[in-house]
């Protein structure tokens, strides 16, 4: 008995004088890196009155250590060099006689960065809100040790269920639609509880970057969704925030430095979330044209860009260096732990300009075939084209390859209600934005789309299929990268009028429970059938065009109420002829003859019917061609 407390109380002695080391972010790394330098991220209770020291290793030095304003953290800083090898690597912490003994990890990478292949205007991105799509493990839907939320379903604020088991269960529906690429809204934890009819099922607050949501599974289940994507010829693209995080994320109780976050003095009020506003809460103006404006005032530019964008959404400070290398090193990461095929940066202009263009040089040339697209939400070309890497009109390189065309989604929501007119209606809002693609270093890399998690439907709430059918066939055949909003191909309706989930309802057959099931076609309506049908004709025909992947476009002056374009490379023609209003048209096809040429008839992809390309072509209303030849 005597022996037995005298261990046990020489273990707890031990187990005091050892340094507290939580966790270390990230948990391991890799060698053969083209950026040498590492930003370990140490955690733990007064580990910032350690000394630290590093075990001899090839190849690996420690660079510095840095011990930053709050002692529960500590940055170290390594040095990897390309010619190190996989293995461990021993981190010693020494307070007086305390000390803890660390063993790190140095990975092989799977493949060497150039092997990265992005997303490119070849593809059909299929975005999609995991938490509302399919529930593949109902099981994990309540999670214990959370913070507080509810699941249910039939609240469109509260989290119903979707996760990575029931994307990768249904992974046969999208190719069989006919798209090549899927993008998901964030995966990462959200931690945060319900307030009020809001929760945090989008994703996009943040609280872990290196863990997957536990109630959409885990990172290895994300890895295994992606593998089972790469076989099945469907690439990955991860979204992901640097702007900002969630307020229940370590950081923002207890802030690493006290500019970790802009504008963020009041985080130690009492009860700070709560009284936020009166402790000095600044909330973005959400207006981006002072980023670029060359006229702004300082007031206003720190306005949009430091203020927050919601009080439960703490603002990162990019020009921190610390923060910044914490947050490039997270993207890297998630592409060599899972081996996503490419990133969507949400509210790109609202961070700081001059550090994301740094992230993006040095992700470029780590990946130079990778691709990232930037949401960029102003409905002005010249505004949208300044983003991209290269653009003759920007103070400061972006090197972003890919932004988003906002001007696209604003016109075509516009034409939708219009008949086209012989100037600005209708499907001349569609010709009026495209004559500014020079404005663009490169067009075939700004993505289009109707309609997003961020928007009505583009269906509202009705189902006009002949203009969405028009609105389809301009965004996958136009000069673009197109986006699809999951759902809109089984004519799915709503919009944000009352609350945002009414844009982001359930995939009907996700649930076990569900009566209506449009995975498959027995259990889709005639309705959904035959959008479903439509699209996956005009999807898969457009899988291995190179006419529509690469090719350049002539488009001309709408008439007689139509629009019609051409996508042209290497001898090969596609032909597009929409007709823009609501009653029967005649079009004089001699009007073509330069992309027609001796060309005297052609078949439509989507109905087969073959379309003569002389004399005076009859269009029914709102008619809808695709012309190969």
């Amino acid at each position: 008995m005597f022996f037995s407390c005298l261990l046990s109380f020489l273990g707890i002695h031990a187990a005091k004088v050892v340094v507290d080391v939580d966790h270390i972010e990230p948990a391991f790394w890799f060698t053969g890196m083209k950026q040498t330098e590492v930003q370990l991220m140490v955690y733990g209770k007064n580990i910032g009155a350690s000394d630290v020291t590093m075990s001899s290793y090839d190849g690996v030095s420690l660079k510095e250590v840095v011990k930053v304003d709050s002692p529960n953290y500590l940055l170290i800083y390594m040095n990897v060099s390309q010619q190190a090898k996989a293995g461990s690597l021993s981190l010693t912490f020494t307070q007086g006689k305390k000390k803890k003994i660390v063993s790190y990890e140095l990975k092989d990478r799977e493949m060497a960065g150039y092997k990265h292949v992005g997303f490119d205007a070849s593809d059909v991105l299929y975005m999609l809100m995991p938490d509302r799509f399919a529930d593949g493990k109902p099981e994990s839907d309540v999670v214990k040790g959370m913070n507080p939320y509810t699941v249910n379903r039939k609240e469109p604020s509260l989290r119903h269920g979707g996760d990575l088991v029931g994307l990768q269960n249904h992974l046969d529906y999208f190719t069989e639609l006919g798209v090549t690429a899927l993008w998901f809204t964030p995966v990462l934890e959200n931690n945060s509880p319900d307030r009020g009819e809001f929760s945090t099922y989008h994703g996009y607050a943040t609280t872990d970057y290196y863990n997957v949501d536990p109630r959409f599974g885990t990172n290895e289940e994300y890895r295994a969704l992606t593998d089972a994507a790469h076989k099945k010829g469907l690439k990955i693209v991860m979204d992901m925030i640097f702007n900002h995080c969630g307020f229940e994320h370590p950081w923002v109780m207890d802030r690493p430095t006290k500019d970790w976050f802009n504008i963020c003095d009041w985080l130690d009020a009492e009860n700070p979330l709560e009284n936020c506003e009166k402790n000095g809460f600044v909330q973005t103006s959400y207006k981006l044209t002072p980023v670029l404006d060359p006229y702004a005032s300082k007031a206003d530019l720190k306005e949009t860009v430091d203020g927050w964008f919601v009080s439960t959404m703490p603002d990162l400070n990019q020009k921190n260096h610390h923060v910044m290398r914490y947050l490039i090193q997270n993207s890297k990461w998630w592409i060599e732990t899972v081996g996503i095929d490419g990133i969507r940066m949400d509210t790109y202009p609202y961070a700081d300009r001059q550090a994301m263009a740094d992230w993006m040089a040095e992700l470029n040339e780590e990946y130079p075939n990778f691709n990232v697209v930037g949401e960029t939400w102003v409905t002005e070309p010249a505004y949208t084209a300044a983003w991209q890497k290269d653009s003759p009109n920007a103070t400061i390189n972006s090197n972003l390859k890919t932004v988003m065309d906002f001007s696209f989604y604003d016109k075509i929501n516009i034409a939708a209600t219009e008949d086209t007119d012989g100037w600005w209606s209708g499907l001349n809002r569609i010709y009026n934005s495209m004559v500014y693609d020079y404005l663009y270093k490169d067009p075939l890399h700004v993505m289009a789309f109707l309609d997003n998690h961020d928007t009505d439907r583009f269906l509202k709430n009705g189902k006009d299929v002949s203009m969405l059918k028009q609105a389809m066939t301009l965004l996958l055949t136009v000069r673009r990268i197109p986006q699809l909003y999951y759902g809109t191909e089984i004519l799915m309706n709503g919009t944000k009028e009352i609350t945002d989930g009414n844009v982001r309802k359930d995939f009907p057959g996700g649930w076990a429970e569900d009566k209506h099931n449009a995975f498959t076609a027995a259990g889709r309506t005639a309705e959904e059938n035959d959008m479903f049908n439509w699209t996956k004709t005009l999807l898969n025909w457009r899988k291995g065009c190179e006419v529509i992947a690469k090719g350049d476009m002539v488009h001309f002056t709408p008439i007689n109420g139509c629009y019609v374009y051409a996508r042209k490379l290497q001898g090969k023609t596609v032909l597009v002829i929409l007709n823009g209003t609501g009653q029967a048209q005649e079009l004089p096809m001699n009007r073509y003859a330069e992309v027609i040429g001796s060309v005297k008839q052609a078949k439509d992809v989507t109905t087969g019917k073959v379309v003569s390309l002389e004399g005076t072509l009859k269009l029914a209303a709102r008619e809808s061609l695709v012309l190969p030849y």
